[in-house]
């Protein structure tokens, strides 16, 4: 399971088949502790438009990315994951590069995403790929959330 080569991406409008959902709640569920997987689906179920992206190795999913419209014209990157083992490969990358892909073609002026100083990883995955800053804000739960954006050519 350990080969690059073995990568394949896929890409669903809404949720994908239950074993590859199954698959990206498992790896959400190992990343992020304590938060749960079991509202992803509902809270996608209330989205006219979602995109959800997976990389697959060796039929397991290894890698995620879920957005969905947040406004005309705005699409908001809410939440992704690539299992450490398969860290520093690139899979995060390519996925982020996907789903901008498809947010151009279906006429999105925007994607705007929220992350936490903590993930230094995300936060400069984001600006490498072409995110500012454009604020801060604390959550319900007292934590510091930075916002960044990204307009598309």
């Amino acid at each position: 399971m350990d080969d690059l080569m073995m990568n394949e991406y896929l890409s669903f409008e809404g949720l994908p088949e239950p074993g590859c959902w199954n698959g990206l709640c498992r790896l959400h569920d190992s990343i992020f502790t304590g938060q749960g997987s079991s509202t992803l689906s509902q809270e996608l179920k209330k989205r006219s438009c979602c995109l959800v992206q997976v990389a697959m190795a060796a039929d397991v999913v290894v890698g995620y990315k879920i957005g969905y419209e947040d406004r005309t014209h705005r699409f908001y990157s809410w939440l992704g994951g690539v299992d450490p083992a398969f860290r520093g490969r690139g899979i995060a990358s390519e996925l982020m590069r996907r789903q901008h892909e498809w947010c151009r073609d279906h006429g999105y002026h925007a994607i705007r995403t929220h992350t936490k100083n903590k993930w230094r990883d995300m936060l400069i995955l984001n600006i490498r790929h072409g995110f500012d800053v454009i604020g801060t804000y604390t959550d319900g739960k007292g934590e510091s959330k930075i916002i960044l954006e990204k307009r598309l050519g």
